[in-house]
């Protein structure tokens, strides 16, 4: 079933009102929380680039209160171990039974603070609950929820003491954006409001989880013509064939675009995807996962620069692809 134009407005109207609530917390950062919300009814994860202090913290708690759900921080150190993410299980001598303590990655946002300051043991430990929404402990399978999304951050700065991101785990993040800092007009009001140590907790929720889930259901039926499929897959050919690149994007990747891009569609008020939201959506979804050749880089070569001629090279349909 295909979304209607009816549900397609309704469901643009409260991705506005989303926004805007969260937007009352993080002053002047509008795309980036449409970004953010995208991912979530997506179902995916946003990996920040940023430097500390540009509100990533703030947006995960404005995000969850917004609609209704959990949320938790995970300070990323050397030290952490798999178990300090997923849980542990634990034998109760009362009842005589293991029992499984959760972890904090059990919310609905999870926070994964300077994630690439912890070892690739423990970073692998997101593994599976990323993809799969699920974790297995000695066995057992737990689910993790809906809505679930895991909120990384990277300090772009800071290299010392830090492991590179695999990139199987880069792959699993369905958006790198970054934050930066505010524009003067929202700095003079942040800085007006000083006494607000937590904008977030000036928020009212605008819709439950349960309410989330049944938009990313939603916006699953939006259509995508054969031809827009047909750009995508020759989008990713070519960013594989490229010869900056060792790797392009992958099959993920490519899912990954039809899926932000049903988002990125309804936000707008659409039922139907058209070629500029891939375009638009391009350099937040698909960058990250490029491995460019050493020899590329070393002379300049950028995965941005890569995928803009591609998108250059590369003819859109013209159709106006509707339901």
């Amino acid at each position: 079933m295909t979304m209607t134009p009816e549900q397609a407005a309704w469901f643009a109207d409260t991705f506005e009102k989303l926004v805007a609530n969260v937007g009352q917390a993080v002053l002047g950062k509008e795309h980036v929380i449409r970004l953010t919300f995208t991912a979530m009814l997506a179902e995916g994860h946003v990996l920040f680039e940023d430097a500390p202090g540009t509100g990533k913290t703030s947006l995960a708690r404005a995000l969850a209160a917004t609609v209704q759900g959990s949320n938790n921080r995970i300070q990323f150190t050397p030290d952490l171990l798999p178990s300090d993410v997923t849980g542990v299980t634990i034998y109760d001598q009362k009842t005589q039974k293991f029992e499984f303590h959760k972890g904090p990655i059990f919310n609905n946002i999870v926070l994964a603070d300077e994630i690439n300051r912890a070892s690739p043991k423990t970073q692998s430990a997101l593994l599976e609950v990323m993809e799969e929404s699920r974790v297995t402990v000695d066995g057992v399978t737990y689910e993790a929820g809906r809505p679930f999304m895991v909120m990384a951050t990277q300090n772009p700065i800071e290299q010392a003491g830090t492991y590179r991101l695999p990139e199987a785990q880069l792959d699993r993040f369905l958006i790198k954006t970054s934050i930066g800092y505010p524009d003067h007009a929202s700095t003079v009001r942040l800085l007006g409001g000083s006494n607000l140590k937590d904008r977030s907790q000036e928020l009212s929720a605008v819709i439950t989880t349960q309410a989330v889930a049944d938009m990313a259901d939603l916006a699953a039926t939006v259509h995508v013509d054969t031809a827009v499929l047909e750009y995508i897959s020759r989008l990713c050919e070519e960013t594989r064939s490229a010869p900056e690149t060792r790797l392009g994007v992958s099959v993920r990747g490519a899912l990954a675009m039809v899926r932000a891009a049903k988002v990125w569609a309804a936000g707008q008020g659409r039922n139907f995807v058209l070629p500029d939201d891939i375009k638009e959506l391009a350099p937040v979804v698909w960058t990250h996962r490029f491995v460019m050749d050493p020899e590329a880089e070393f002379s300049g070569a950028t995965a941005e620069a890569v995928l803009t001629r591609i998108l250059a090279d590369i003819a859109a349909p013209q159709q106006r692809t509707n339901a």
